[in-house]
């Protein structure tokens, strides 16, 4: 059997996984990818400005407008129905002094932009074999890959998704919960642009999320039941444009649709710890719920952020820089997880609440969004993960 080492090994292909390998690499470690071929991604990821700046500082991306749209304004619609609603509320990004609030990047995009840095990194392998075991040596991992390929590393990186074999493998407990909601995400042509203003209609099964991607695009988010949106997806194309057009309220004049609607299942997960024993999980693999406050790939880049800081400090002339790294970075982790998973899942349920108490509350958390500007601006900062 062949047999290579490396001083870090990141198993997965996604987005995340390719941010991770490259910032391993730029740290100065000898880091191969398996990334596995996977279907092109046709979703977009909506970034804040601190993950927009990591991306440009990691030389990523170069010039934002290059590649995406810029996100002005946050504007949210009880659409609801209930007794108790909620004021629409604005959200604009000079209250802080931003031109803007983040991009809206198509993922396809990002990955060709992170898969040209990747390839001019000599420390940075990568292939397109898939892991079939993982067995802890003295010297870290010893990994089989298919073909019976083996290759040793002191780190492993599990960036490999919500089903992560990494995760598994190596006896991370979790916390999963899986919802009847799912959604549904396609692309839109709208008679009138939404002009840099993401636009949350927000209904009794979960919000309808138009985000803009230039000109009169838009990129569709409908959370709502999976049996309703399976059959809203197999209904004639003509029927459900009309239903978007009231969903939107008829907002936005006549809508087309430009890519194939796509329905997927929706879930909560996290990790007790995101990293021990040499090995550490990024992005969905450690972290993962509905597309709610765009906090998705966001969490995950402030992942690689910490990981890359950690092992650029690490001593590793020591045998267990590794285990020490991963240890670090479950304690460095730890609050931006909690945090964020706790503000996710308490809008997400806030939403389909139908007590009337539960209600008021919501409602009158956003009134006091609305005229106090001191908590709208704490906010901000939290929506856009400020540290």
């Amino acid at each position: 059997m062949n047999r290579h080492d490396f001083d870090a090994v990141v198993v997965g292909g996604g987005l995340a996984g390719v941010a991770a390998a490259i910032a391993l690499a730029q740290a100065g470690l000898s880091t191969i990818q398996l990334a596995p071929e996977v279907p092109a991604d046709r979703r977009t990821s909506a970034l804040m400005m601190p993950s927009v700046a990591y991306l440009e500082q990691a030389g990523l991306i170069g010039r934002p407008e290059e590649l995406g749209h810029t996100l002005t304004k946050i504007r949210i619609i009880d659409a609801t129905g209930r007794l108790v609603r909620a004021p629409e509320t604005l959200f604009d990004a000079q209250e802080v002094g931003l031109e803007a609030f983040g991009w809206n990047f198509p993922n396809a995009s990002l990955a060709e932009s992170f898969l040209a840095v990747r390839a001019k990194l000599a420390n940075l392998a990568s292939s397109g074999a898939s892991l079939s075991s993982i067995k802890t040596i003295d010297s870290g991992f010893l990994l089989t890959l298919s073909g019976t390929r083996t290759i040793t590393t002191r780190l492993l990186v599990g960036a490999d998704g919500k089903k992560s074999t990494v995760r598994s493998t190596m006896g991370f407990q979790t916390r999963e919960t899986v919802h009847s909601q799912a959604a549904l995400v396609c692309d839109l042509t709208l008679e009138r642009p939404l002009d840099g203003t993401s636009i949350e209609f927000h209904y009794a099964q979960g919000p309808f999320t138009l985000v803009p991607a230039g000109d009169n695009r838009a990129n569709l988010v409908w959370i709502d039941n999976l049996t309703l949106l399976q059959q809203a997806q197999n209904q004639n194309p003509e029927i459900l444009l009309q239903t978007l057009v009231e969903k939107s309220q008829h907002l936005f004049g006549r809508i087309e649709m430009t890519t194939p609607a796509f329905v997927f299942p929706l879930s909560t997960l996290s990790v007790d710890r995101a990293g021990a024993g040499g090995v550490v999980l990024v992005g969905d693999a450690a972290h993962a719920f509905p597309p709610i406050g765009a906090q998705g790939l966001n969490l995950g880049l402030r992942d690689i952020a910490d990981l890359a800081a950690i092992v650029a400090q690490i001593d590793r002339a020591k045998p267990d820089w590794a285990i020490t790294a991963s240890t670090d970075y479950a304690s460095r982790r730890a609050a931006d997880l909690r945090r964020t998973g706790g503000m996710v899942d308490t809008l997400f349920r806030s939403l389909l609440q139908e007590m009337l108490p539960a209600q008021a509350l919501r409602a009158g958390g956003l009134w006091a969004l609305k005229l106090l500007p001191p908590l709208r601006r704490q906010a901000f900062a939290i929506g856009m993960g400020k540290r």
